[in-house]
C-alpha cells in the first residue's frame, strides 16, 4: 500500500515535463541536481532556529529593548473570580450585556465590576510589549540577512537580468552550492515560523498567516522538487525585500520613536506594494505562467506551482488592503498601528467610579455639561 502510495506520488508526469524522468536529474558529468532526500535536513535545522531564536531574544534582543527604553504598560490584573474566570475559559472572552447581567447576579458584582473585570482579564492575556519587540527583532535579523544573502546568491546570475534565463535548458538545469543553502535555510525558517506560530503574538490575520507559511513551505519544497530553483530564489530574495522594513518599523514603533516608525512604514508599503503588486505578478508570475509553454507542454507540476503562487498573491493583495488603510492613517496625522494587532483595553476603575459619583471628569475635576457620558 505505501509503495503503491509512493509510486504515484513520485511519478514523473507530475512532476516533469514530458518525455523526461527523474533518470535525467542523476548526478553526472560535474553537474549536481535538486534531490527530495535533500529537505530532511530543514525540519533539524527548523529546531536548531528555534534554538538561537530563544538565545538571540534571550541575549540580543532583551538588552537591546532596554537600550530602546521599551516600556511596559502598566495592567491592571483581576480580581480572582471563579464565576467570572469559568465563563472566560468555557463561553467567551468577550460577554454580551445579557451575559453580564446574569454574571452579575451570579458572582455578586455590579454590570460595571463584571464588564471592568473582563476588560482586565483580556488585557492580562495580551502579550507584552517585550515580548512583541523580541519576535520582532528576531524576523527582522534573519530577513535582513536572508535578504542580503538572497540578492549574493542570484545577483550576479543571467536569469535576474534576463527572465527567459529560468527555463534556459530547463529542467537540465546544474544546481549551485549557493543556492542549496539558500533554500535550505529559507525552508528551515518558515519550518521555524510554522511549530512556534501558537507561541508567537496572535494577530487578527492568524488563519492568513498558517495558510501564508503552508503555502510558501509547499511552495519552497515543490519548486526543489521539479527543479524551479531558478524561479524560487527569484521568488524568495523578492520576498524578503520588504519584510525586515516591516520587522524594523515594529521595532522602533514598540520603542515609542513614531516619527521612525512612521518613515520606515511609509518605505515598506512603497517597497511592498512594487514588489508584491507589480513585480510579482507582471514580471514573475508572467515569467512562470508563459515562458515554460515555449519549451514543453503544460503538466500537473506547471499547474500546481502556479495554483499556489496565485495563493500566495491572493494573501499579499489582502495585507496590501490593511497597508494602505495604515498609510490612510498616516496621512491623516494619525499614528500608524498595526492593523492586525488587536489593540489594548483601557481601563480608568477610579475615574469610572467619581464618573458614577459625580458625573464626567475633565482633568480630575467634574464638569457641568453632563450631555455627554463617559463610555466603557
Amino acid at each position: 500500500m505505501f509503495q503503491t502510495l509512493y509510486s504515484y506520488f513520485w511519478w514523473e508526469r507530475l512532476w516533469l515535463p514530458a518525455n523526461l524522468t527523474w533518470a535525467d536529474l542523476e548526478d553526472r558529468d560535474g553537474r549536481v541536481y535538486a534531490k527530495a532526500s535533500d529537505l530532511y535536513i530543514t525540519l533539524p535545522l527548523a529546531f536548531l532556529f528555534l534554538v538561537v531564536r530563544h538565545l538571540f531574544e534571550t541575549y540580543v534582543a532583551t538588552p537591546l529593548a532596554g537600550l530602546l527604553n521599551v516600556k511596559e504598560k502598566v495592567r491592571l490584573k483581576a480580581t480572582p473570580n471563579a464565576v467570572l474566570e469559568r465563563f472566560y475559559a468555557a463561553t467567551s472572552k468577550h460577554p454580551k450585556q445579557a451575559d453580564v447581567e446574569a454574571l452579575s447576579k451570579k458572582s455578586g458584582c455590579t454590570v460595571r465590576q463584571v464588564e471592568r473585570w473582563f476588560r482586565r482579564r483580556r488585557n492580562q492575556d495580551r502579550p507584552s510589549l517585550l515580548k512583541k519587540f523580541r519576535e520582532a527583532s528576531w524576523r527582522f535579523t534573519f530577513y535582513l540577512i536572508a535578504f542580503i544573502a538572497g540578492m549574493a546568491v542570484i545577483v550576479d546570475k543571467p536569469w535576474f537580468y534576463d527572465l527567459r534565463e529560468v527555463w534556459k535548458g530547463y529542467p537540465i538545469q546544474s544546481m549551485l552550492p549557493s543556492q542549496y543553502w539558500y533554500y535550505m535555510i529559507e525552508l528551515s525558517f518558515y519550518w521555524s515560523l510554522l511549530f512556534s506560530i501558537a507561541s508567537d503574538v496572535k494577530r487578527k490575520d492568524f488563519k492568513e498567516q498558517i495558510i501564508h507559511h503552508v503555502a510558501t513551505i509547499i511552495l519552497i519544497s515543490f519548486s526543489w522538487f521539479a527543479n524551479y530553483i531558478r524561479a524560487g530564489t527569484l521568488i524568495m530574495a523578492l520576498h524578503d525585500s520588504s519584510d525586515y522594513l516591516l520587522e524594523s518599523a515594529k521595532m522602533f514603533n514598540y520603542a515609542g520613536w513614531r516619527n521612525t516608525c512612521n518613515n520606515i512604514f511609509i518605505v515598506f508599503a512603497a517597497v511592498f506594494i512594487i514588489t508584491r503588486l507589480v513585480i510579482l505578478p507582471f514580471w514573475i508570475m508572467h515569467c512562470t505562467v508563459f515562458y515554460p509553454l515555449d519549451l514543453y507542454p503544460a503538466f500537473f507540476g506547471y499547474y500546481f506551482f502556479n495554483f499556489m503562487m496565485v495563493v500566495l498573491q491572493s494573501l499579499h493583495i489582502f495585507w496590501a488592503y490593511l497597508i494602505i488603510r495604515m498609510a490612510q492613517k498616516f496621512i491623516t496625522g494619525k499614528v500608524v498601528e498595526d492593523e492586525r494587532s488587536d489593540r489594548e483595553e483601557t481601563d480608568n476603575s477610579e475615574e469610572e467610579e467619581e464618573v458614577a459619583k459625580n458625573g464626567p471628569l475633565s482633568n480630575g475635576h467634574p464638569v457641568l455639561n453632563n450631555n455627554h457620558r463617559k463610555t466603557d
